[in-house]
């Protein structure tokens, strides 16, 4: 794995919070890292790894980008930290997201917080770097650190790591911990790591992956999951059954089309067999709104409970109410939009409610048995594949170029695995390709993406400013 880090200051600002200088002493020119019989050598040992900013660390304050949580610093770190400190990497800092991973409000937008301001796509500063990873598709672009650690919900690893020209995987829900993570909703969230090769990705997923009792939804992850990086086959393709879902094409725009056409040569070429899926699930798209009856309960409800596990001397909004109230009276955290979603979840009737309990059964359903499972059964594929998401659109919320389609409601809303790879260019923006496997496939995908990466070579890193 590769540890070289370029830092360019003028691109870090808005996208890294460093943390102490002191931890960076083992990575200066002409120092040693030496194993010791409690800490052999890993694949991680003096690995830089930069963590989004709703992750917490014993060493840094973990804001989700607000103000209201400027000074949470419980002093204690995310079991994925603890994974990662143990095997030897090395928390650079934290970076930059879209505020409370964009669910705040209807209008937010990507990639901005209160307390980093504007994280700029590094190909173009005019347009978005998505969201709400932003910051740690961001630096990996850049080359501030070979691998970070971003967040899903829907979209949030997966966009940011195809309009900024990395890789991003989602893993199934329950395989990474979501223990001390800033939540949005117990059902989808998780964590997973951003790249620049297939690789990497898979040998930070190995080792962040794993049971939590604190977490319940991880009770098979320490059955469930491998050697990621020794499960890759760069000959995978080979023989490979992969559905188009040809149903998705049609929202995204001409060039990124033609790349998606290029890309099905390229897998046909390593021996794929491209099967085509024109019909859409039945439910595809009741689910959308379905997701949000169970996104808008569930926050309410898990961020309650985070807020309450913080310290009050820090933390003074100890409910979801409380912080809507300090965002009304905080200027700073209103000039560009509001809290329109923010207030729609404090509206929500709890985890009993039968509004709640359909839409998460219905949603569940639809998405994965009747919707990737079914898929994939039917036409006998092993992956789905899709363009991951359109070209970055600008910055601007007032004009007309918006985001062109999408790829990772699906595996959100069932909690399957979803993996970005970057598949080439639209009018000089990278775009990616996303894999998408049934529930515990996170293996199977990551060597499918990494035999196309291998085959392709496309990612192109981002011009120095």
């Amino acid at each position: 794995m590769r540890q070289h880090v370029e830092h360019d200051a003028r691109a870090a600002r808005s996208v890294v919070q460093w943390a102490d200088p002191s931890v960076l002493g083992p990575l200066l020119p002409g120092s040693e890292m030496h194993a010791t019989p409690d800490a052999p050598l890993t694949l991680l040992s003096g690995l830089p790894i930069l963590l989004k900013d709703n992750v917490e660390t014993r060493d840094m304050p973990t804001t989700a980008g607000s103000l209201a949580l400027a000074a949470n610093a419980p002093g204690r770190d995310a079991p994925l930290v603890a994974r990662l400190r143990d095997a030897g990497a090395i928390i650079l800092g934290k970076t930059n997201l879209s505020e409370w991973a964009n669910i705040r409000s209807s209008d937010s937008i990507s990639g901005w917080s209160a307390v980093d301001g504007q994280t700029r796509n590094p190909y173009d500063p005019t347009r978005t770097p998505c969201g709400s990873s932003s910051g740690s598709a961001v630096a990996v672009a850049i080359g501030l650190a070979p691998v970070a650690i971003g967040t899903e919900t829907d979209g949030s690893i997966t966009c940011p790591a195809s309009v900024n020209g990395v890789v991003g995987f989602k893993p199934t829900v329950g395989l990474v911990s979501r223990t001390h993570i800033v939540p949005i909703s117990h059902s989808q969230d998780t964590a997973g790591p951003i790249a620049t090769t297939v690789e990497d990705a898979a040998i930070v997923l190995s080792v962040i992956a794993g049971s939590d009792p604190a977490d319940p939804a991880t009770l098979e992850a320490d059955a469930r999951k491998v050697d990621y990086r020794a499960a890759l086959d760069a000959n995978s393709l080979r023989g490979a059954r992969i559905g188009v879902m040809r149903f998705l094409l049609a929202s995204y725009s001409a060039a990124t089309r033609a790349e998606f056409e290029r890309a099905l040569t390229a897998l046909r070429a390593a021996g794929a067999e491209v099967v085509e899926i024109e019909q859409a699930p039945s439910d595809l798209r009741a689910i959308g709104g379905w997701e949000m009856t169970v996104l808008m309960t569930e926050l309410k409800h898990d961020l309650n409970a985070y807020l309450a596990s913080t310290d009050p001397a820090q933390v003074k909004t100890r409910t979801l109410a409380d912080v809507i109230a300090f965002n009304a009276a905080e200027p700073r955290e209103t000039v560009l939009f509001g809290q329109d979603l923010f207030e729609r979840a404090q509206a929500t009737g709890g985890l009993s409610d039968p509004a709640y309990v359909e839409a998460r059964a219905k949603s569940l359903q639809a998405a994965g048995p009747e919707g990737i499972d079914r898929m994939m059964a039917e036409h006998r594929v092993v992956a789905l594949i899709a363009p991951t998401t359109s070209r970055a659109w600008t910055n601007d919320p007032k004009d007309d170029d918006e985001m062109q389609g999408s790829a990772s409601r699906l595996a959100a809303v069932a909690g399957y695995p979803h993996l970005s790879v970057p598949m080439g260019f639209d009018r000089g923006m990278p775009v990616g390709l996303s894999f998408i496997g049934g529930k515990w496939d996170d293996a199977r995908i990551l060597s499918l993406g990494h035999a196309y990466e291998r085959a392709t070579r496309e990612r192109r890193p981002p011009p120095r400013p």
